[in-house]
Formats: C-alpha cells, sequence, structure tokens
C-alpha cells in the first residue's frame, strides 16, 4: 500500500496513512496527521493542528482548521464550512484554537457550518445547510439554523398501524429488549376522563422518587443518559414528547401523546426525550432515591459499559 498524490495536489505531511488518496488542488501542510484509507477530494485545505482517523471522506471544497479532529469513518460533504475561533480578528490569534470534534461514523451534509469547540457524537448525522451551534448527541439526525434534533439514525418508529391506544389496552415488548409500551384503560363520560394503573400489577417497579419535566423550549433535549440501577416508567401526562431508547444496537421512538401511554425503560438503557409540545408535562416515576453515581451520561461510556457486562434481558 501506498499514498496517492495527484499530481495537481500538494502533500507537505509525512504522516499519511497507507491507501489514502489526496487529490487535485488539494493542500496538506507539514502537520497535519492523515489515517489509513481516507479519500481526500479536489480543492481541500488541511492546517497543521488536523487529525483524520482512517477511512475518511472528505469532499471538495473543504476547510479543515487548526483543531479540528475527525475520527474513523466520518464523512464530510461538500463545502462543509468548520471553525475553530468564536471572535476572529485579523492578525489576532488566540493562545489556543478551540477544538472540534467529529466522532466515528458521522456525517456532515454539504454547505453545513460548525462553529468552533463543538463535539459531534458517534453516527451523527448533521443535515446539508445546518448550523450546528452546540454539542450533538451520539446517533442524532439533525437539521436547520440553528441546528435542532429531528431524528435519530436507524431508529424505529411507533405508528398507528402497529400501536393503537385507544383499543389495545395492555403491554407491548419494544423492539429494544427489555423496553415496554403499557397502553391503560381510558374511561370518559360528561365529568371527564380517568386512566389508572396498579403498583406491581401494571407498573413493574414500587417508585421510591417521582419528578415531572415540563416548560421545555420545543426545540430542547432532555435526558441523554442510562442509569445503572435505577429502573424508570414515564407519562406524559398533559401535552406530548418522543421517547428514544437505545440500547446500544437498537433504538425506537415512541409518541407519548396521550395520559394513558406509558414506557417503561430498565437499568442501561440509553434514554432521550425530545419533541415536547409547548405544553408538555412528562411525570417519570424511578426505583431508586436520585443518585448521580447511577448515571451514565456519556454514549461512549455507556457503550463500554454494555461490553463489559451485558444485562440479561427479558
Amino acid at each position: 500500500m501506498s499514498v496517492f498524490v495527484h499530481p495537481q495536489g500538494l502533500c507537505e505531511s509525512e504522516t499519511i496513512g497507507d491507501g489514502t488518496r489526496i487529490w487535485a488542488f488539494a493542500h496538506v501542510l507539514p502537520g497535519a496527521r492523515i489515517g489509513r484509507d481516507c479519500n481526500i477530494c479536489d480543492h481541500v485545505f488541511i492546517e497543521n493542528d488536523v487529525v483524520v482517523g482512517d477511512r475518511v471522506t472528505i469532499k471538495c471544497g473543504v476547510q479543515l482548521w487548526d483543531g479540528v479532529r475527525l475520527e474513523d469513518d466520518v464523512f464530510v460533504g461538500p463545502n462543509v464550512t468548520f471553525t475553530n475561533d468564536p471572535f476572529p480578528r485579523s492578525k489576532i490569534y488566540p493562545e489556543r484554537f478551540a477544538q472540534t470534534v467529529v466522532a466515528r461514523g458521522a456525517s456532515i451534509g454539504a454547505n453545513a457550518t460548525i462553529l468552533p469547540g463543538v463535539r459531534i457524537g458517534a453516527n451523527a448525522m448533521v443535515g446539508a445547510g445546518a448550523v450546528v451551534t452546540r454539542d450533538v448527541p451520539a446517533n442524532a439526525v439533525i437539521v436547520g439554523n440553528p441546528a435542532t434534533i429531528v431524528n435519530y439514525a436507524n431508529a424505529v418508529h411507533d405508528t398507528p398501524a402497529t400501536f393503537n391506544t385507544t383499543q389495545q389496552v395492555g403491554v407491548r415488548e419494544c423492539s429494544v429488549p427489555g423496553v415496554t409500551v403499557h397502553t391503560f384503560p381510558l374511561v370518559g363520560d360528561m365529568r371527564g376522563k380517568l386512566t389508572v394503573g396498579e403498583f406491581t400489577d401494571q407498573v413493574p417497579f414500587v417508585p421510591k422518587r417521582f419528578f415531572m419535566v415540563f416548560d421545555v423550549p420545543g426545540r430542547n433535549v432532555r435526558g441523554q443518559h442510562a442509569h445503572k440501577v435505577c429502573h424508570q416508567f414515564l407519562i406524559c401526562t398533559h401535552g406530548s414528547c418522543s421517547v428514544m431508547v437505545d440500547d446500544g444496537t437498537r433504538r425506537e421512538e415512541i409518541r407519548l401523546d396521550s395520559p394513558n401511554l406509558a414506557v417503561y425503560m430498565p437499568p442501561m438503557i440509553w434514554g432521550v426525550q425530545y419533541k415536547y409540545s409547548p405544553d408538555a408535562v412528562l411525570l417519570v416515576f424511578a426505583s431508586d432515591p436520585y443518585d448521580a453515581n447511577d448515571y451514565v451520561r456519556d454514549y461512549d461510556e455507556f457503550l463500554a459499559l454494555l461490553a463489559k457486562d451485558p444485562p440479561a434481558r427479558p
């Protein structure tokens, strides 16, 4: 294996992995480090303090400035703009440029703008033209200016065809093992409506704590963590929101849009709540008192814990 540099390309770095191809009018400065089997397309500029992993594709018209880190298997679309200084001035340089990280397997669509210092999580997808102003969670699909989460990659979605909240009272298994979706009876007459559930007959644990989430700005995302020990039971008592559950391999989005619907999440399930309606009130029952050490807030740490000690699922 060897490195291919087009006759009209300029590669000043000697730290280039085997199988990497650098095409016409691309310019790689001496300090840059590029991994194996990468494809650096026409008119790409790569500055000195840049690290690119293996099997990365960088399409035409991209500039990677000091501080950019692209992990393995990243895709960067045409004319994506990276930035590294939040307050740029001509001939005035910061002591240290902000570090921007695009984690393994993430994709960035054409003409997106990435502000300095953000982290784009593993397997995330940034839509074309998006302006990324904040960190992006692993697996999130984001679009817009400023970019917001609209979906999660490779997620299964509930639809009325597979789950009817008014007819199928009971419990169904989610596509993520261990997670269950509960529909409680909904009784109504001229006096109003009522729904009811019982611990531990219908809810699989006796709660020791509850909390409520409300007045969430519609673009904000809650959760983004797993619990090592704690079980949770989520009900949207008013309005609606979506719950994303993820076991590290499979993920499913469950829409809670009726107070007789609930989601049970066992320990070591990554959970995200988003797509809140302005009037949403999310009630969460927890099996244990609050313990900061029970939270797993980093997705890579979550995957490592699963690999080390996979939980038993029914």
